[in-house]
Protein backbone atom coordinates (compact mmCIF):
# COMPACT_ATOMS: atom_id res chain seq x y z
CA UNK A 1 0.00 0.00 0.00
CA UNK A 2 1.05 3.49 -0.57
CA UNK A 3 1.62 6.17 2.18
CA UNK A 4 -1.12 9.47 1.92
CA UNK A 5 0.37 12.72 2.68
CA UNK A 6 -2.16 15.61 4.24
CA UNK A 7 -0.46 18.85 4.81
CA UNK A 8 -1.47 22.31 5.13
CA UNK A 9 -0.58 24.87 1.71
CA UNK A 10 -0.91 27.97 3.41
CA UNK A 11 0.49 29.53 6.86
CA UNK A 12 -0.49 26.90 9.22
CA UNK A 13 -3.97 26.70 10.79
CA UNK A 14 -5.67 25.70 8.41
CA UNK A 15 -7.51 22.97 9.87
CA UNK A 16 -5.27 19.63 9.56
CA UNK A 17 -6.48 18.06 12.97
CA UNK A 18 -10.09 17.89 12.25
CA UNK A 19 -9.40 16.45 8.36
CA UNK A 20 -6.93 13.75 10.17
CA UNK A 21 -9.64 12.69 12.79
CA UNK A 22 -12.48 12.62 9.57
CA UNK A 23 -9.74 10.57 7.40
CA UNK A 24 -8.49 8.23 10.27
CA UNK A 25 -10.90 5.04 10.35
CA UNK A 26 -9.69 4.40 6.43
CA UNK A 27 -6.23 4.39 8.03
CA UNK A 28 -4.47 1.75 9.96
CA UNK A 29 -1.62 4.00 10.84
CA UNK A 30 -1.79 7.95 11.13
CA UNK A 31 2.05 9.53 11.60
CA UNK A 32 3.52 12.61 12.73
CA UNK A 33 6.68 13.49 10.46
CA UNK A 34 7.77 17.21 11.13
CA UNK A 35 6.98 20.07 13.66
CA UNK A 36 6.37 19.54 17.26
CA UNK A 37 4.44 21.75 20.10
CA UNK A 38 4.49 24.74 17.91
CA UNK A 39 1.82 22.68 16.57
CA UNK A 40 -2.16 23.35 17.67
CA UNK A 41 -4.34 20.40 15.88
CA UNK A 42 -8.15 21.29 16.73
CA UNK A 43 -10.58 18.43 16.31
CA UNK A 44 -14.47 18.82 17.68
CA UNK A 45 -16.67 16.15 18.37
CA UNK A 46 -19.11 15.50 20.80
CA UNK A 47 -19.69 18.80 21.75
CA UNK A 48 -15.76 18.98 23.32
CA UNK A 49 -13.27 21.13 21.61
CA UNK A 50 -9.90 19.37 22.10
CA UNK A 51 -6.08 20.64 20.78
CA UNK A 52 -3.20 18.58 20.15
CA UNK A 53 0.59 19.87 20.24
CA UNK A 54 2.73 16.64 19.32
CA UNK A 55 0.36 13.39 19.33
CA UNK A 56 -1.33 12.39 15.88
CA UNK A 57 -4.31 13.40 15.44
CA UNK A 58 -5.95 9.79 14.64
CA UNK A 59 -5.34 9.35 18.47
CA UNK A 60 -9.43 9.65 18.78
CA UNK A 61 -10.17 6.56 16.91
CA UNK A 62 -9.46 3.40 18.59
CA UNK A 63 -9.27 0.91 15.70
CA UNK A 64 -5.68 3.33 14.51
CA UNK A 65 -2.21 3.49 15.56
CA UNK A 66 -0.40 6.80 15.98
CA UNK A 67 3.06 7.02 15.54
CA UNK A 68 5.47 10.64 16.21
CA UNK A 69 8.20 10.44 13.39
CA UNK A 70 12.00 10.98 13.87
CA UNK A 71 11.14 14.58 11.70
CA UNK A 72 9.39 15.63 15.01
CA UNK A 73 10.98 17.45 18.27
CA UNK A 74 9.47 15.95 20.80
CA UNK A 75 8.88 17.75 24.40
CA UNK A 76 8.69 15.51 26.75
CA UNK A 77 7.22 18.07 29.90
CA UNK A 78 4.42 19.06 27.12
CA UNK A 79 3.76 15.34 25.90
CA UNK A 80 2.82 14.51 29.46
CA UNK A 81 0.46 17.23 30.03
CA UNK A 82 -0.90 16.44 26.94
CA UNK A 83 -1.66 12.61 27.68
CA UNK A 84 -2.50 13.38 30.95
CA UNK A 85 -5.47 15.95 29.16
CA UNK A 86 -6.70 12.44 27.21
CA UNK A 87 -6.78 10.14 30.26
CA UNK A 88 -10.32 11.10 31.11
CA UNK A 89 -11.66 9.97 27.84
CA UNK A 90 -10.12 6.24 28.46
CA UNK A 91 -8.09 6.23 25.45
CA UNK A 92 -6.11 3.18 24.75
CA UNK A 93 -3.12 5.62 24.33
CA UNK A 94 -0.24 3.46 25.29
CA UNK A 95 -1.30 0.66 23.19
CA UNK A 96 -1.89 2.82 20.17
CA UNK A 97 1.06 5.55 20.39
CA UNK A 98 4.25 4.88 19.47
CA UNK A 99 7.18 7.17 19.65
CA UNK A 100 10.39 7.14 17.15
CA UNK A 101 13.76 6.67 19.34
CA UNK A 102 15.08 8.87 16.25
CA UNK A 103 12.85 12.03 17.50
CA UNK A 104 14.81 14.89 18.81
CA UNK A 105 14.46 15.89 22.21
CA UNK A 106 13.25 19.67 23.28
CA UNK A 107 14.72 20.45 26.75
CA UNK A 108 13.67 23.27 29.02
CA UNK A 109 16.85 25.39 27.89
CA UNK A 110 15.60 25.34 24.13
CA UNK A 111 12.22 27.28 25.17
CA UNK A 112 14.98 29.79 27.12
CA UNK A 113 17.16 30.03 23.85
CA UNK A 114 14.25 30.99 21.86
CA UNK A 115 12.55 33.60 23.85
CA UNK A 116 16.95 34.95 24.16
CA UNK A 117 17.07 34.83 20.44
CA UNK A 118 13.54 36.17 19.51
CA UNK A 119 14.33 39.18 21.75
CA UNK A 120 17.44 39.69 20.78
CA UNK A 121 16.08 40.26 17.14
CA UNK A 122 14.23 43.20 17.71
CA UNK A 123 12.07 44.45 14.98
CA UNK A 124 12.89 41.88 13.31
CA UNK A 125 11.58 38.89 15.64
CA UNK A 126 9.98 35.94 13.24
CA UNK A 127 6.81 35.39 15.15
CA UNK A 128 8.09 32.58 17.22
CA UNK A 129 5.70 30.12 19.30
CA UNK A 130 8.99 30.36 21.94
CA UNK A 131 8.04 26.67 21.92
CA UNK A 132 11.92 25.53 21.65
CA UNK A 133 11.62 24.41 17.80
CA UNK A 134 13.86 26.54 16.31
CA UNK A 135 16.76 25.92 18.67
CA UNK A 136 16.33 22.26 18.88
CA UNK A 137 16.43 21.51 15.14
CA UNK A 138 19.36 23.77 15.77
CA UNK A 139 20.83 21.32 17.76
CA UNK A 140 19.80 18.33 15.79
CA UNK A 141 21.69 20.10 12.51
CA UNK A 142 24.64 21.06 14.58
CA UNK A 143 24.94 17.21 15.68
CA UNK A 144 24.45 17.93 19.18
CA UNK A 145 20.85 17.58 19.60
CA UNK A 146 19.56 14.85 22.44
CA UNK A 147 17.03 12.02 20.73
CA UNK A 148 14.26 10.17 22.59
CA UNK A 149 16.71 6.95 22.18
CA UNK A 150 18.69 8.30 24.29
CA UNK A 151 16.66 8.33 27.48
CA UNK A 152 16.86 4.72 27.48
CA UNK A 153 20.65 5.13 27.41
CA UNK A 154 22.82 5.11 31.07
CA UNK A 155 24.79 7.84 29.86
CA UNK A 156 22.00 10.46 29.41
CA UNK A 157 21.86 12.33 32.53
CA UNK A 158 25.78 13.16 31.28
CA UNK A 159 24.80 13.96 27.80
CA UNK A 160 21.86 16.30 29.13
CA UNK A 161 24.43 17.87 31.33
CA UNK A 162 26.96 18.33 28.38
CA UNK A 163 23.72 20.02 26.40
CA UNK A 164 22.70 22.16 29.45
CA UNK A 165 26.31 23.64 29.99
CA UNK A 166 26.45 24.58 25.92
CA UNK A 167 23.10 26.31 26.26
CA UNK A 168 23.88 27.88 29.97
CA UNK A 169 26.79 29.79 28.01
CA UNK A 170 24.74 31.07 24.84
CA UNK A 171 22.21 32.60 27.42
CA UNK A 172 25.10 33.79 29.47
CA UNK A 173 25.91 35.59 26.35
CA UNK A 174 22.33 37.02 25.64
CA UNK A 175 22.62 37.87 29.71
CA UNK A 176 19.09 36.25 29.65
CA UNK A 177 19.44 34.18 33.59
CA UNK A 178 17.94 30.87 33.96
CA UNK A 179 18.23 28.31 36.59
CA UNK A 180 18.35 24.65 35.84
CA UNK A 181 17.50 23.42 38.60
CA UNK A 182 14.56 25.13 38.55
CA UNK A 183 13.43 22.93 35.61
CA UNK A 184 15.71 19.62 35.82
CA UNK A 185 13.31 18.07 38.98
CA UNK A 186 9.81 18.51 35.91
CA UNK A 187 12.05 17.64 33.01
CA UNK A 188 13.11 14.38 34.45
CA UNK A 189 10.22 13.35 35.55
CA UNK A 190 8.76 13.41 32.29
CA UNK A 191 11.54 11.75 30.70
CA UNK A 192 10.51 8.92 33.20
CA UNK A 193 6.68 9.12 32.00
CA UNK A 194 7.90 8.96 28.07
CA UNK A 195 9.92 5.93 28.82
CA UNK A 196 6.20 4.22 29.89
CA UNK A 197 5.30 4.30 26.25
CA UNK A 198 6.35 2.52 22.85
CA UNK A 199 10.21 3.50 21.85
CA UNK A 200 10.62 2.43 18.23
CA UNK A 201 12.56 1.73 15.71
CA UNK A 202 9.78 4.08 13.40
CA UNK A 203 11.52 3.26 10.07
CA UNK A 204 11.47 0.00 10.38
CA UNK A 205 7.62 -0.22 12.02
CA UNK A 206 6.18 2.13 8.86
CA UNK A 207 8.02 -0.08 5.85
CA UNK A 208 6.91 -3.28 7.61
CA UNK A 209 3.44 -2.00 7.83
CA UNK A 210 3.55 -0.88 4.30
CA UNK A 211 4.90 -4.71 3.15
CA UNK A 212 2.06 -5.91 5.20
CA UNK A 213 0.05 -3.85 2.80
CA UNK A 214 -1.24 -1.79 5.96
CA UNK A 215 -2.80 1.76 4.99
CA UNK A 216 -1.11 5.11 6.27
CA UNK A 217 -1.63 8.43 6.55
CA UNK A 218 1.04 11.14 6.81
CA UNK A 219 0.13 14.46 9.12
CA UNK A 220 2.11 17.32 8.46
CA UNK A 221 2.09 20.11 10.81
CA UNK A 222 2.25 24.12 10.35
CA UNK A 223 1.72 24.79 6.48
CA UNK A 224 3.71 24.52 3.23
CA UNK A 225 4.38 28.47 2.96
CA UNK A 226 6.18 28.04 6.63
CA UNK A 227 8.50 24.87 4.82
CA UNK A 228 12.91 26.01 5.50
CA UNK A 229 13.33 25.82 2.08
CA UNK A 230 10.18 27.02 -0.05
CA UNK A 231 8.26 29.02 2.54
CA UNK A 232 8.42 32.66 2.73
CA UNK A 233 12.11 32.56 4.47
CA UNK A 234 13.50 34.02 6.60
CA UNK A 235 9.63 34.18 8.49
CA UNK A 236 8.80 30.00 8.73
CA UNK A 237 9.26 27.41 10.84
CA UNK A 238 12.67 24.90 11.33
CA UNK A 239 11.44 22.16 9.33
CA UNK A 240 10.33 20.75 5.50
CA UNK A 241 6.26 21.09 6.11
CA UNK A 242 6.24 19.65 2.44
CA UNK A 243 5.44 16.25 0.83
CA UNK A 244 8.98 15.44 0.53
CA UNK A 245 9.39 16.05 4.63
CA UNK A 246 7.31 12.90 4.73
CA UNK A 247 9.95 10.81 3.55
CA UNK A 248 12.80 12.10 5.64
CA UNK A 249 10.82 12.59 8.74
CA UNK A 250 9.09 8.70 8.61
CA UNK A 251 12.39 7.05 6.63
CA UNK A 252 9.41 6.42 3.93
CA UNK A 253 10.92 5.99 0.43
CA UNK A 254 9.54 8.54 -2.15
CA UNK A 255 8.33 5.48 -4.46
CA UNK A 256 5.91 4.61 -1.39
CA UNK A 257 3.92 8.32 -1.65
CA UNK A 258 0.40 7.49 -3.06
CA UNK A 259 -2.36 10.62 -2.53
CA UNK A 260 -1.22 13.98 -1.57
CA UNK A 261 -4.07 15.78 0.44
CA UNK A 262 -3.79 19.72 0.52
CA UNK A 263 -5.87 21.32 2.77
CA UNK A 264 -6.46 25.00 2.19
CA UNK A 265 -9.12 27.35 3.90
CA UNK A 266 -11.75 29.39 1.71
CA UNK A 267 -9.73 32.41 2.32
CA UNK A 268 -6.24 32.85 4.28
CA UNK A 269 -4.89 33.68 7.36
CA UNK A 270 -1.21 34.17 9.14
CA UNK A 271 0.19 34.20 12.38
CA UNK A 272 3.15 36.28 13.58
CA UNK A 273 5.19 38.64 11.18
CA UNK A 274 6.01 37.43 6.97
CA UNK A 275 4.69 39.03 4.01
CA UNK A 276 1.00 38.29 3.62
CA UNK A 277 0.03 40.25 -0.12
CA UNK A 278 -4.04 39.45 0.78
CA UNK A 279 -3.79 41.01 4.09
CA UNK A 280 -7.04 43.08 5.03
CA UNK A 281 -6.60 45.40 7.49
CA UNK A 282 -10.33 46.69 7.37
CA UNK A 283 -13.27 46.08 8.46
CA UNK A 284 -13.35 42.84 6.31
CA UNK A 285 -10.48 41.67 7.81
CA UNK A 286 -11.68 41.93 11.79
CA UNK A 287 -15.31 40.43 10.29
CA UNK A 288 -13.08 37.23 9.07
CA UNK A 289 -11.25 37.06 12.36
CA UNK A 290 -14.63 36.97 14.63
CA UNK A 291 -16.60 34.62 12.07
CA UNK A 292 -13.57 32.19 11.83
CA UNK A 293 -12.13 32.57 15.58
CA UNK A 294 -9.14 33.16 14.25
CA UNK A 295 -6.57 33.28 17.43
CA UNK A 296 -3.89 30.75 17.71
CA UNK A 297 -4.78 27.36 19.32
CA UNK A 298 -1.29 27.48 20.43
CA UNK A 299 -0.33 30.95 21.20
CA UNK A 300 -3.73 32.22 21.23
CA UNK A 301 -2.45 35.64 19.35
CA UNK A 302 -4.94 36.85 16.96
CA UNK A 303 -4.41 35.84 13.30
CA UNK A 304 -3.58 38.09 10.36
CA UNK A 305 -6.72 37.27 7.66
CA UNK A 306 -7.49 37.97 3.80
CA UNK A 307 -8.65 36.95 0.53
CA UNK A 308 -7.78 33.64 -1.44
CA UNK A 309 -4.35 33.66 -2.52
CA UNK A 310 -4.09 31.65 -5.54
CA UNK A 311 -0.83 32.38 -6.58
CA UNK A 312 0.75 31.38 -3.43
CA UNK A 313 -2.04 28.20 -3.47
CA UNK A 314 -0.74 27.44 -7.04
CA UNK A 315 3.12 27.33 -5.50
CA UNK A 316 1.92 24.89 -2.61
CA UNK A 317 0.32 22.40 -4.83
CA UNK A 318 3.45 22.57 -7.54
CA UNK A 319 6.29 21.84 -4.77
CA UNK A 320 4.03 19.38 -2.91
CA UNK A 321 2.33 17.25 -5.79
CA UNK A 322 -1.26 17.75 -4.27
CA UNK A 323 -3.64 15.28 -5.53
CA UNK A 324 -6.89 16.43 -3.83
CA UNK A 325 -7.92 19.57 -2.61
CA UNK A 326 -9.66 19.89 1.01
CA UNK A 327 -11.41 23.32 1.37
CA UNK A 328 -11.78 24.33 5.23
CA UNK A 329 -13.96 26.70 7.03
CA UNK A 330 -16.37 27.60 3.46
CA UNK A 331 -18.97 28.46 6.10
CA UNK A 332 -16.79 31.79 7.15
CA UNK A 333 -17.74 33.20 4.01
CA UNK A 334 -21.02 33.05 4.72
CA UNK A 335 -20.86 36.63 5.59
CA UNK A 336 -19.94 38.36 2.90
CA UNK A 337 -21.67 39.42 -0.08
CA UNK A 338 -19.18 39.23 -2.59
CA UNK A 339 -15.91 37.62 -2.45
CA UNK A 340 -12.82 38.34 -3.79
CA UNK A 341 -9.85 35.90 -5.36
CA UNK A 342 -6.03 37.12 -5.78
CA UNK A 343 -5.79 35.21 -9.46
CA UNK A 344 -2.15 37.01 -9.80
CA UNK A 345 -0.17 39.67 -8.22
CA UNK A 346 0.96 43.29 -9.70
CA UNK A 347 4.78 43.86 -9.29
CA UNK A 348 6.67 47.45 -8.57
CA UNK A 349 7.47 47.55 -12.29
CA UNK A 350 3.62 47.05 -13.72
CA UNK A 351 4.43 43.56 -14.68
CA UNK A 352 2.13 40.59 -13.58
CA UNK A 353 2.36 37.39 -12.77
CA UNK A 354 1.04 34.34 -10.81
CA UNK A 355 4.17 32.85 -9.71
CA UNK A 356 5.74 33.79 -6.21
CA UNK A 357 8.57 36.32 -6.54
CA UNK A 358 11.83 35.19 -4.84
CA UNK A 359 11.93 38.67 -3.31
CA UNK A 360 8.38 38.12 -1.44
CA UNK A 361 9.42 40.31 1.25
CA UNK A 362 10.75 43.38 -0.27
CA UNK A 363 9.08 43.04 -3.41
CA UNK A 364 5.90 45.61 -3.69
CA UNK A 365 3.16 43.33 -4.12
CA UNK A 366 -0.21 44.37 -5.42
CA UNK A 367 -3.08 41.95 -5.61
CA UNK A 368 -4.80 41.48 -8.82
CA UNK A 369 -8.30 40.07 -7.84
CA UNK A 370 -11.29 38.76 -9.77
CA UNK A 371 -14.74 39.00 -7.39
CA UNK A 372 -17.74 36.44 -7.10
CA UNK A 373 -20.83 36.65 -5.86
CA UNK A 374 -21.03 35.39 -2.34
CA UNK A 375 -23.66 32.66 -0.94
CA UNK A 376 -24.97 34.95 2.18
CA UNK A 377 -26.66 32.34 4.04
CA UNK A 378 -25.94 29.39 6.88
CA UNK A 379 -24.36 26.04 5.52
CA UNK A 380 -25.11 24.28 8.51
CA UNK A 381 -26.36 21.13 8.32
CA UNK A 382 -26.38 20.99 4.42
CA UNK A 383 -25.39 18.58 2.11
CA UNK A 384 -23.80 18.10 -1.25
CA UNK A 385 -27.13 18.81 -2.98
CA UNK A 386 -28.24 21.41 -0.79
CA UNK A 387 -25.33 23.49 -1.30
CA UNK A 388 -26.02 27.12 -2.50
CA UNK A 389 -25.09 27.65 -6.00
CA UNK A 390 -22.79 30.67 -5.54
CA UNK A 391 -20.57 28.22 -3.58
CA UNK A 392 -20.60 25.60 -5.92
CA UNK A 393 -19.26 28.50 -8.66
CA UNK A 394 -16.57 29.34 -6.13
CA UNK A 395 -15.31 25.63 -5.76
CA UNK A 396 -15.55 25.21 -9.82
CA UNK A 397 -13.60 28.51 -10.11
CA UNK A 398 -10.49 27.03 -7.54
CA UNK A 399 -10.43 23.90 -9.44
CA UNK A 400 -10.19 25.67 -12.89
CA UNK A 401 -7.53 28.19 -11.66
CA UNK A 402 -5.82 24.91 -9.52
CA UNK A 403 -6.23 22.43 -12.04
CA UNK A 404 -6.64 20.11 -8.85
CA UNK A 405 -10.05 18.37 -7.40
CA UNK A 406 -11.99 20.06 -4.56
CA UNK A 407 -12.98 16.50 -2.96
CA UNK A 408 -14.15 18.09 0.57
CA UNK A 409 -15.83 20.98 2.13
CA UNK A 410 -15.82 21.52 5.64
CA UNK A 411 -18.75 23.58 6.95
CA UNK A 412 -18.33 23.95 10.17
CA UNK A 413 -15.64 22.80 12.92
CA UNK A 414 -17.37 19.63 14.16
CA UNK A 415 -16.34 16.14 12.64
CA UNK A 416 -20.03 16.02 11.30
CA UNK A 417 -19.33 19.22 9.22
CA UNK A 418 -17.64 17.95 6.82
CA UNK A 419 -19.05 16.98 2.62
CA UNK A 420 -17.60 14.49 0.97
CA UNK A 421 -17.90 15.04 -2.86
CA UNK A 422 -17.36 12.55 -5.43
CA UNK A 423 -14.11 13.34 -6.94
CA UNK A 424 -13.62 15.19 -9.89
CA UNK A 425 -11.59 15.61 -12.66
CA UNK A 426 -10.70 19.39 -12.68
Amino acid sequence: MKVDVLLGLQWGDEGKGKIVDVMAPRYDVVARFQGGPNAGHTLEFDGIKHVLHQIPSGIFRPGTRNVIGNGVVLDPVVFKSEIEKLEKYNLDVRSNLFISKKATLIIPTHRLLDQAQEKAKGENKIGSTLKGIGPSYQDKIGRQGLRVGDVLSSSFPEKLRKLVDHHARILKEHDFPFSWVEHEAGFMDAVSFLKQFSLIDSEYFLNSEIKKGSTILAEGAQGSLLDIDFGSYPFVTSSNTVTAGACTGLGVAPRHIGEVFGIFKAYSTRVGSGPFPTELLDTDGEAMRKEGNEYGSTTGRPRRCGWIDLPSLKYSIMINGVTQLLMMKADVLSIFPSIKVCTRYRLADGTETDQLPYELIHENITPVYDELKGWNCSLKGLNEAQLPPALNAYVEFLERELDVPISLISTGPDRSETIHRFRREA
